[in-house]
């Protein structure tokens, strides 16, 4: 749960910077880098290890991520030096989910039974889209278990539209009436 209130409170702290300097896609994108960067495990054992001093980090570090914005490279740092380079994912993470928010945009977690062709997606976005009555961006998942259907989670509600869920009422409705 700390992890989760640290990447919040960073991921807040870069959204109001990347907002206040008109850098939004600018901020997105370096955060993908970063995370794409540690994500080769060498390079994030080497970046958390104590052994190695911190010009050593910031050199690999620069290195390996050519481009991105010096505010960016110094945050990078700084989690390094508090020893929460790991969190960048989580951070990046949240970030997009602000830029999201202030675009007016929600994320729908979706599973499914089957994967989802283009077609069944932008349908089911469309249908999401007008429940909630904003745009939705489909963040999908299969899972075999739930027999069918579609169980969504946006925002704080859960649509629960599985077989699974559907035959356990049933189940219920049945036990219950006899």
């Amino acid at each position: 749960m700390a992890r989760k209130a640290y990447a919040r409170r960073y991921a807040q702290a870069v959204f109001e910077l990347a907002l206040e300097k008109k850098e939004l896609e600018r901020w997105q994108s370096d955060l993908s880098q970063i995370v794409l960067a540690i994500s080769d495990g060498s390079v994030l054992a080497t970046l958390e290890s104590p052994k190695i001093k911190i010009e050593d980090k910031s050199r690999l570090l620069s290195g390996s991520l050519k481009g991105i914005s010096p505010l960016a490279i110094n945050l990078s740092l700084m989690l390094i030096m508090k020893s929460g380079i790991s969190l960048m994912r989580e951070i990046a993470d949240e970030y997009q989910r602000l830029l999201d928010a202030y675009r007016g945009i929600q994320t729908a977690e979706v599973t499914t039974a089957i994967p989802l062709d283009e077609r069944d997606k932008t349908k089911l976005a469309g249908k999401l889209s007008t429940l909630v009555s904003t745009k939705i961006v489909l963040k999908p998942e299969v899972d075999p278990d739930i027999l069918g259907g579609v169980i969504a989670r946006v925002g704080g509600k859960l649509l629960d539209g599985s077989t699974r869920s559907k035959l356990a009422s049933l189940k219920r409705e049945l036990g219950g009436g006899g």
